[in-house]
């Protein structure tokens, strides 16, 4: 037995000394090759494995390099072309490290495997090498801030995956690139959301070809280039479109008139440019928020009656846009509206703002027109704004001449995040007090928000949010950050925000570089989100010269034990031979054992071969993966529990955040059952559905990855737990994106499947409060195209339970309808479906009069609405309701008529169905709830079953 142990201890340790010579061979010579180019002080490079012996920056997966995050570590000097041997990484990051120099290397197209490739704020120089199109894996490409030069490489579009595009602030000139059936364009990018290509000396036209309706793009920025010609029309068919920067080109003719297609839009630049022809017509785009045309050419005429009817605009700026007529008084009633530039125009007659006006305005700037009165009420509060007269008539009279108004007045404006209730550090030269006042070293640099949609740089409130999802990102992703401070909010010449950011660290004086490297790549992968109102952005750090040094080793105590445990293998090689022999004979007869119970067998995920082609876009993770991006399953990023098990946060090597929903001992389903639902849930495609990024069946775990959803489930909403307020518009948004996903699994999934547990805990929220259904652990799906109904064991949640699936134990997509129905009240009401054991169905059919106001729901209506709020559709919602939770589901809508049926409703609202929740109302408010957590107890994989009803989750 003595020998047995001696033998397996022996394999253990040759097989550690292969894997470190494996490291060695394979990744130590092109790392080392990189520091060789660099002058840097990386003190961990020094060993001979990268993996095993933690080098500073390096990420590994089976011994093998896959990511390199070196953002802020103050190298110097080229990218050498032996990148190209890292033939497993996954992510580059090399931000921030202005001492980077010279061009990208041809060879870069060589790493197959690359999904993020991120160089921003560096001194890269020459052209952006034509095979950057071989990186078939792309999702994220971020060049911004270099001296990149030449054309846009056609073969970029040729990223069929990806999903961000940055090229903005270089020297890239020529045309923008489009295919033509031999070389590919950038017009191939369908499911890219972001072009950002501002501030370079593109050229030529803006092809119509560039845009079509199947884009999902969000962000257009082409501002400061050198483009010519009209704006194409094809633009208009992009209505995903929330930002737009065409500004500062030389772009001339009419705006096209399927402008305001984009109803989605919330800021428009379209200023200095060469635009002619009418003022273009934006009714209907009633998501604006900051609007700027000026300095065109257009036709004079009046203001235009659409710039107040939008109910979240807060910048209006027309100078130089020929203007002319009287400034209506209803412009400043808009309730948000902060900035109003009119200067430079021929606006005549008399100035009157009403008494209505938002209490965030603070500028009306009407310089060098023809006013010649101005109205003032005691109501006004005059003082608090700065009005502009001057070039006016009425600054001309020498009774004026003294006004205030007349005068160019300087704002010193400004923020700085206030210590938090104490008393600033005194500290040495060289630290800072953080708002904790404490005295460090803090992380500086400055974030440029491209697009915000406020012009108020001194109104705090809008920085407080900003603060608190900074921090938010910061601890997700678990970095020793004690706070943040934001200061110097300044506007420059490209109306670019900027905002000083100091970082500083938490239970130190300074942080090391790996926390370094970290938070630059939450920064510049972008998986910090900044609140809506800021928009697109981008961050560029100082240099830090502040590392908190970690202890150096040598590599000689590697070596010795390299040359040490090969010398010992040598000895027992034949020993090891025979029970080698011994040992793979053994395997083979249990692995023969295991093939044949297990469902799995047959799927290698490394081969994607087996039963892996029946899955559509589903990662397989080994146990190692999600073990790692979890903290080894760390109570910190627990974030729900429930009879299935457990949720955990985790991030993936790329930065993007997932949740993963891992069975416990005792509640696993059977191996069929997990691989029949892996293969459902693959299949389901559609953003009002959370979807499936992977799975893992690995060391008998059984384990569900699904996208993180961050606002939680709506039921948190409503109870108020989540601290997130839904006021009636929407909700009406929520119950229309929920609808839809229903309707896209009863119609548009082949085949049908039937969700079987539809309730509040089940919808959840996404960044911009969209609902997504959730939790397919009770799903069916309707394998039989011809057949009425499954019979199936009755199961479900009490009180969204379809009462005739209760009797016949016949499950339809009717009974999704009626839980449906159940959950439309639930908006309405805030109630639970029952409560006191009343359920709320009999309550609403007995309460209900349609002969009376609101149907004679007042007293059951969600106080949270508030008084006197005037509840467009709300009857016809009710309506609905009781028509989804009618007895026999023959007399039930299917879903594809209650989405219509709701769209109807928000049309009768005032709502633009198509647009999405958060870019349509006001800011969503949040209270601080002390919950860190998006998900209840419940929520993603809540599971409630049985029959008789003793055994259905009570809600």
């Amino acid at each position: 037995m003595g020998l047995k142990v001696q033998i397996f201890l022996l394999v253990i340790s040759i097989r550690s000394v292969v894997t470190r010579v494996e490291a060695y061979n394979q990744d130590f010579a092109p790392l080392k090759s990189l520091l060789d180019d660099w002058n840097s002080t990386l003190s961990s490079w020094i060993s001979s494995n990268p993996c095993a012996d933690n080098w500073e920056g390096i990420g590994c997966t089976n011994s093998r390099v896959t990511s390199i995050k070196l953002s802020s570590m103050n190298l110097v000097g080229e990218l050498s072309g032996d990148i190209q041997s890292l033939s497993e990484l996954q992510t580059l990051d090399l931000s921030y490290n202005k001492g980077l120099t010279g061009s990208l290397p041809s060879s870069i197209g060589n790493l197959k495997e690359l999904s993020t490739l991120i160089l921003v704020g560096c001194s890269f120089t020459g052209l952006i090498p034509e095979s950057i199109g071989s990186l078939r894996q792309l999702v994220f490409l971020s060049l911004n801030s270099n001296s990149f030069s030449g054309p846009i490489p056609p073969s970029i579009g040729n990223l069929t995956n990806l999903y961000w595009l940055d090229l903005a602030d270089n020297k890239l000139s020529g045309t923008i690139p489009v295919s033509d059936g031999i070389t590919p364009g950038l017009d191939m990018l369908v499911r890219t959301k972001h072009f950002h290509f501002g501030k370079n000396q593109l050229s030529g036209e803006i092809p119509p070809q560039l845009f079509s309706s199947n884009m999902v793009l969000i962000h257009l920025l082409l501002d400061s280039n050198q483009l010519t010609g009209s704006i194409p029309s094809s633009l208009g068919h992009v209505q995903t479109l929330e930002v737009v920067r065409l500004d500062r080109n030389s772009l001339g003719g009419p705006v096209p008139s399927n402008f305001n297609n984009l109803s989605q839009v919330k800021e428009l630049f379209l200023s200095n440019n060469k635009l002619t022809g009418p003022l273009p017509n934006l009714t209907g785009m009633y998501s604006l928020s900051y609007v700027d045309m000026s300095n065109n050419s257009f036709d004079a005429s009046s203001l235009p009656p659409w710039v107040s009817s939008f109910p979240s605009l807060t910048t209006l700026k027309m100078e130089r846009t020929s203007l002319q007529g009287e400034i209506p008084v209803e412009l400043f009633s808009l309730s948000g509206l902060q900035t109003v530039i009119l200067r430079n125009n021929q606006l005549n007659g008399t100035l009157d703002i009403g008494s209505s006006h938002s209490n965030q305005l603070q500028l009306i700037d009407l310089q060098y027109n023809l006013i010649t009165e101005f109205t003032r009420r005691a109501e006004n509060n005059i003082e608090t704004k700065t009005i502009i007269l001057l070039g006016n008539p009425i600054c001309e009279e020498t009774k004026t001449t003294t006004e205030k108004y007349c005068t160019i007045q300087q704002s010193n404006i400004s923020y700085s995040t206030p210590p938090h209730n104490c008393k600033p550090a005194s500290c040495s030269s060289d630290q800072i007090s953080s708002p904790s006042c404490k005295c460090a070293y803090p992380y500086t640099g400055t974030l440029y928000f491209r697009a915000p949609s406020f012009s108020n740089l001194g109104n705090s409130s809008v920085y407080i949010p900003l603060q608190e999802k900074l921090m938010l990102s910061f601890n997700l992703h678990e970095l020793l950050v004690d706070s943040v401070s934001l200061s110097n909010a300044t506007k420059n010449l490209e109306d670019y925000l900027l905002l000083s950011l100091e970082v500083f660290p938490s239970g130190q004086e300074h942080f090391n570089r790996t926390g370094i490297s970290w938070i630059g790549f939450v920064l510049s992968n972008q998986t910090f989100k900044p609140p809506p109102n800021f928009g697109p952005f981008f961050f560029i750090a100082a240099e830090y010269s502040h590392f908190a040094e970690v202890s150096k080793q040598t590599n000689k105590s590697s070596i010795g034990i390299i040359i040490g445990a090969a010398v010992g293998g040598s000895v027992l090689v034949l020993l090891l031979l025979f029970a080698g022999v011994y040992a793979f004979k053994q395997k083979k007869r249990a692995e023969r054992v295991t093939k044949r119970n297990d469902p799995f067998a047959s799927w290698d995920c490394s081969k994607h071969s087996g039963g892996i082609p029946q899955l559509d876009k589903a990662r397989c993770f080994s146990f190692e993966e999600l073990k790692k991006c979890t903290n080894n399953f760390s109570e910190k990023n627990a974030i729900g529990s429930g009879g299935y098990g457990k949720v955990y946060r985790g991030t993936l090597p790329t930065g993007q955040l997932i949740a993963i929903k891992r069975s416990q001992e005792g509640s696993r389903q059977g191996g069929n059952e997990f691989k029949a639902e892996i293969e459902m849930l693959s299949r389901v495609h559609h953003k009002n559905v959370v979807s499936l990024v992977g799975f893992c069946f690995d060391k008998s775990e059984q384990m569900l990855v699904y996208e993180y959803v961050p606002n939680g489930s709506l039921k948190e909403s409503l109870s108020g737990k989540s601290g997130i307020k839904l006021d009636w518009m929407r909700r009406l948004r929520v119950a229309l994106g929920a609808a839809r996903g229903l309707a896209y699994l009863h119609e548009l999934v082949n085949p049908p499947i039937i969700h079987r547990d539809i309730k509040s805990n089940n919808i959840l929220l996404d960044s911009h409060l969209n609902a997504k259904v959730a939790d397919f652990g009770l799903s069916k799906v309707m394998s039989d195209a011809d057949a009425s109904h499954i019979s199936t064991q009755v199961k479900g949640t009490m009180g969204y339970l379809d009462p005739e699936y209760y009797m016949t134990q016949q499950l339809t997509e009717k009974s999704d309808v009626y839980s449906f129905g159940v959950l439309i009240l639930e908006l309405v009401t805030a109630r639970k479906p029952i409560e006191k054991g009343v359920h709320v169905v009999r309550e609403i059919r007995q309460t209900m009069d349609k002969n009376k106001e609101l149907y004679n729901l007042q007293g059951i209506i969600d106080p949270n609405f508030g008084l006197g709020i005037t509840l467009k559709g709300v009857e016809k919602f009710v309506e609905l309701a009781m028509r989804c939770v009618e007895e026999s589901r023959a007399d039930r809508p299917t879903m594809s008529e209650v989405v219509k049926e709701i769209e109807s409703i928000m049309v009768l609202a005032g709502l633009n169905p198509n647009a999405d929740s958060a870019s349509t109302s006001a800011s969503y408010e949040v209270a601080s709830t002390g919950s860190g957590h998006p998900y209840s107890n419940e929520s993603l994989f809540s599971r409630s079953e049985g029959f008789p009803p003793a055994k259905l989750d009570p809600q």
